[in-house]
């Protein structure tokens, strides 16, 4: 399952390192073989040259079904591409492949590990469609989905999409009028939602809120809170159909099947429509880059308002394997028990997460002996967070995996092939390339990223914004398209590449510009601190902004914000630039977080101002 190994690579430390085994069973070394491929670099350009060939490549393999195939797999251009041309399909059917007895979920419900196989969960994703069918829902329709995910949100959510209606997507965080604002975008001529939802010994309303968001027809599903239903509204058990196959409706590849929204910290969310092409991108990502067999456990905590919740269920389902789900907090003993229990084999998690497993001692060397890979995403990660996390497991690396709900997965990433060095990536995703270009638009080994289109899983419209205002307008001129994203990436020695947050979080000290995140990574291992995160703050009578650290203490150690400052503050002499020099350091018992989990530095911002 890989070796941990101490060798150094430039200034960082390899931690993990695949064996014979690793590389025999790998996915990739299959397509690689079977393409004469000498190596995986071969394969790539291969990917990124003969992107039609590439990705019909992926279809064939990953069994995607079409209802009437397409006439090409590719037509139009790189801006405006048209995948699949003439092809009908409904992606539910591609996600239901497998063998009727696989176990499709393995989810918790009362205290117990309980699973549902591929059979039941179409027989069950089949009522829901003919429950909505019942009531008139179908293809030009949207059904919002408020809730945790639960295997009855993965039934709605299938079935949703079987009736060639889209889902709505509303992450179970969001207050009222967050809620609010993503109907009045969508629309919804139905809400799945949930009474109460419970979480760190908390109870939390849901119903409530999406009531109050103003959802006209609601289907509940009821956890004994006794929470009375308005006139109209239906509980989750009288809601599914008859209990008869239900037939996928085809639709056009571009059609519509989810909705999801950016992060919307600032401003009015993007609405980013997702076709019933993008979980292709979905399942290549999960395949190639994740390794993911049928005989995998696919674990990754999330939510539907995340685009890694729609990108589990396809995921898991497209690839055969099985999908776990966990009903509450993934940083607490419980959670590490379940990964145990359901035998998860690829487990996934924003940087927070591992913060808290590291900050409360919950995990243990012994613990997870059937994780063999391991994925972030989020935020840029703190390198030492993860060389711990790597020799506490022991036997798995970590799989960097960036990217946006507007790319439908990643762009960059790494490979099971590769030595795991902590917060680090070795390559763009397959069937994509990017460039790193500085303010003037030349090529550098620090600066922005520009994704270099096309590929399946782009998107192509958006439902309250110009599209190619926001990706393509004003973008630099180049041999090839490109298309703007906004991270900010710098490109390693040796050819990897370490995240450093978005161009939106570059700060300006002293003249000098640098990332919140490399500021974060050198400040991140002082003693005693959970979490940082750096801000800029203008005085509000103008001149330099002063650089402020907030700061999440450890469980059960007191705040010594003297020491912090002093810790930080030769650290980043030592490691970045001796002029940035730290304002003020701050405690917070948690970082504001958008529902993706990415940290709200904006807020902070205006908290200390």
């Amino acid at each position: 399952m890989g070796v941990i190994s101490t060798t150094m690579f430039g200034a960082e430390s390899i931690t993990w390192r695949p064996d014979e085994r690793v590389i025999e069973h790998a996915n990739l070394t299959a397509v690689m073989n079977e393409g004469g491929f000498a190596s995986y670099e071969d394969l790539f350009r291969w990917s990124v040259e003969s992107r039609p060939e590439f990705w019909q490549m992926v279809c064939e393999r990953l069994g995607i079904v079409f209802s009437e195939p397409p006439v090409s797999a590719f037509a139009g251009t790189a801006i405006e591409p048209a995948w699949c041309p003439g092809a009908r399909m409904n992606i539910v059917e591609s996600c239901f492949t497998a063998s009727e007895d696989r176990v499709a979920v393995i989810h918790r419900r009362d205290g117990k590990n309980r699973t549902v196989t591929y059979g039941e969960l179409r027989r069950r994703v089949d009522r829901f469609a003919h429950g909505l069918a019942d009531r008139g829902i179908g293809i030009g329709d949207r059904v919002a989905i408020a809730m945790p995910m639960t295997v009855e949100s993965v039934i709605a959510y299938l079935g949703i999409v079987e009736t060639g209606a889209a889902v709505v997507s509303i992450a179970d965080s969001f207050a009222p009028h967050e809620i609010a604002r993503r109907f009045e975008m969508t629309e919804p001529v139905l809400v799945v939602t949930q009474d109460v939802f419970h979480r760190a010994g908390r109870t939390h309303p849901m119903y409530m809120k999406v009531v109050e968001a103003g959802a006209e027809r609601c289907v509940v599903v009821e956890t004994g809170a006794g929470i009375p239903l308005r006139d109209g509204d239906v509980a989750w058990e009288g809601f599914p159909g008859a209990d008869e196959p239900f037939s996928a409706v085809p639709v056009e590849p571009d059609a519509h099947m989810n909705i999801l929204f950016s992060s919307g910290t600032t401003g009015e969310p993007k609405g980013i429509p997702w076709t019933h092409l993008t979980p292709i991108k979905c399942a290549m990502d999960g395949h190639f880059h994740h390794d993911i067999h049928p005989d995998d456990v696919v674990a990754w905590p999330t939510n539907l308002g995340w685009m890694l919740g729609p990108w589990l269920i396809y995921t898991s389902l497209i690839n055969g394997a099985a999908m776990a789900l966990y009903d509450d907090v993934p940083t607490t003993r419980g959670f590490v028990d379940f990964v145990r229990d359901a035998g998860v084999t690829i487990l996934g998690f924003v940087p927070s997460i591992v913060a808290a497993w590291r900050s409360a001692g919950v995990l243990d060397t012994d613990d997870w002996p059937t994780v063999r890979v391991m994925s972030s995403s989020g935020e840029a990660s703190v390198p030492d967070d993860y060389a711990w996390l790597m020799r506490t497991v022991g036997h798995a690396p970590v799989i960097e995996y960036c990217g946006g709900t507007e790319i439908g997965g990643g762009y960059i990433i790494g490979t099971v092939l590769d030595d795991a060095i902590p917060a680090t990536f070795t390559t763009p995703t397959l069937g994509l390339d990017i460039r790193l270009l500085d303010e003037d638009g030349n090529r550098t080994d620090e600066g922005e990223v520009f994704v270099v289109p096309p590929s399946i899983g782009l998107s192509k419209e958006l439902l309250n914004r110009d599209h190619d205002t926001v990706y393509y307008e004003g973008v630099p001129k180049s041999d090839v398209p490109l298309r703007r994203h906004g991270d900010h990436m710098e490109r390693l020695p040796g050819g990897r590449y370490r995240a450093l947050g978005r161009v939106d979080d570059t700060m300006n000290l002293g003249g000098i510009k640098v990332s919140s995140a490399e500021l974060e990574r050198v400040i991140g291992g002082v003693e005693g601190v959970s979490e940082v995160a750096a801000v800029a703050v203008p005085p509000a009578g103008g001149g330099p902004s002063r650089l402020v650290v907030y700061c999440v203490p450890m469980a059960g150690v007191p705040p010594d914000t003297g020491r912090w400052k002093e810790e930080m503050q030769k650290a980043i002499r030592s490691e970045l630039n001796p002029l940035f020099r730290i304002e003020d350091v701050v405690v917070i018992s948690e970082l504001p977080r958008t529902a993706s989990a990415k940290v709200m530095r904006r807020a902070l911002r205006e908290r200390y101002r």
